[in-house]
């Protein structure tokens, strides 16, 4: 592990703090919520809740795994390593079991047939699991810093199904939203947009060691950069998404805690 500076341990300390705070207390909110939302959309919440809690499971790992990996310095007042290894590899387990169930959350509210969303969500959840298997072994190679390399080599492979996830789902989104009434089609745009945003993230931090990132530097801004990245791909996507479904249940005349009211009947 890089050595660091005070402030430099201390940022990625607190934001790794943060990020555990927004996903439990997102846990809390899409549990206390999901009666708002109609039994055919309410899947979409439940993905959201899932995944947040997940991430906050592996974040609180993290946290922990961080704090071991580093004991400060009497001597030079700079964090050195333990010799403990930090195990970022929390992370990969967290996408394995996390980037399947955005796909969840997401399918479930654009108002598809039964028939059409088990088929867009069979090829986006396998095309989700090797997307995060393909790129992990270049991941766990440190040494490489050429494009023409290991680390290179796995993550091409990986960009296959990242580009193909993004490319149907941007198609996807187009078209439910020319279906859609006006608040639930920007809610849509928002969702292509957060994607396109965060998960474009990934790919930089990943390439990192080929733009000459190294140290203590590299390290933080790999680790407040992944946090950052993962509150608004769970936290904010899960938001907008719970808002989606719920504009839909309301269309379709439920509005929450089981009450049905007849749409008629609406002022």
């Amino acid at each position: 592990m890089p050595e660091l500076t005070p402030s430099q341990y201390t940022l990625v300390y607190n934001m790794l703090s943060l990020t555990i705070a927004c996903m439990f207390a997102s846990f809390v909110f899409f549990v206390l919520v999901r009666n708002d939302i109609a039994p055919r959309y309410r899947g979409s919440v439940v993905a959201s809740a899932l995944v947040v809690f997940i991430a906050g499971y592996h974040y609180f790992r993290i946290f922990g795994s961080w704090e071991n990996a580093y004991v400060i310095s009497e001597a030079t007042g700079t964090y050195v390593s333990t010799g403990k290894p930090f195990n970022d590899a929390y992370r990969y387990v967290d996408w394995l079991l996390t980037v399947p169930l955005l796909m969840v959350e997401l399918v479930l509210v654009l108002g598809l047939a039964k028939v059409a969303t088990r088929k867009l969500l069979g090829r986006l959840v396998v095309a989700a699991f090797l997307m995060v298997l393909l790129g992990y072994p270049g991941e766990i190679d440190k040494e490489s810093t050429s494009l023409f390399s290991n680390r290179g080599f796995w993550g091409l492979l990986s960009t296959i199904p990242f580009a193909y996830i993004l490319i149907v789902l941007v198609k996807e989104i187009r078209k439910s939203m020319a279906t859609s009434s006006g608040q639930i089609s920007i809610l849509l745009r928002n969702v292509g947009l957060l994607t396109l945003f965060t998960w474009g993230f990934y790919p930089i931090a990943f390439m990192a060691p080929f733009y000459g990132l190294t140290g203590g530097s590299a390290e933080v801004a790999l680790q407040f950069g992944y946090s950052i990245a993962d509150i608004a791909a769970k936290c904010g996507y899960g938001l907008l998404i719970y808002n989606i479904a719920r504009l839909r249940s309301e269309e379709d005349g439920y509005h929450g805690e089981g009450l049905q009211v007849d749409p008629a009947a609406k002022i």
